[in-house]
């Protein structure tokens, strides 16, 4: 029955619209400042015409400071230090069930929602686990 609800719906319908983003020479510090103060859990990573090139992810932030502990404040590491990349993206219009076996299969946590314009990949959302979660207990 859940199969058959997600199939119908999109990730539109679902993703949360708006991304919140930093660049790749983003100092981490920055970074991790920005999570805390919008309460997120990551960030697209952009370059300077706007395309998703990464995401950046509070895990991220954790693992660095756990592997290098010498490393004071991260001084000097900026976001494409630990971002990952390529960015996994979908478009707003594919069906929330393949969305959701493509988070499975690559083993994430979010997708990031993007738009085609030309040349360029906008990111225009982000469907997570915690947002299948939430729709389907609805």
């Amino acid at each position: 029955m859940k199969e058959r609800f997600m199939s119908q719906k999109t990730v539109r319908a679902w993703m949360h619209r708006g991304v919140v983003s930093c660049r790749p020479d983003t100092p981490l510090e920055e970074v991790a400042n920005t999570m805390e103060s919008k309460d997120i859990s990551a960030l697209v990573v952009v370059n300077e015409a706007g395309d998703a090139v990464g995401v950046i992810s509070r895990t991220d932030l954790v693992n660095a400071r756990f592997v290098q502990p010498y490393l004071k404040l991260w001084r000097g590491m900026m976001a494409e230090h630990l971002m990952s990349r390529p960015v996994i993206s979908v478009g707003p219009d594919m069906p929330v069930v393949e969305a959701a076996r493509l988070l499975g299969e690559q083993q994430i946590h979010r997708l990031v929602v993007v738009e085609k314009e030309g040349l360029h990949v906008r990111p225009v959302g982000i469907l997570s686990v915690t947002d299948l979660a939430k729709h389907i207990s609805e």
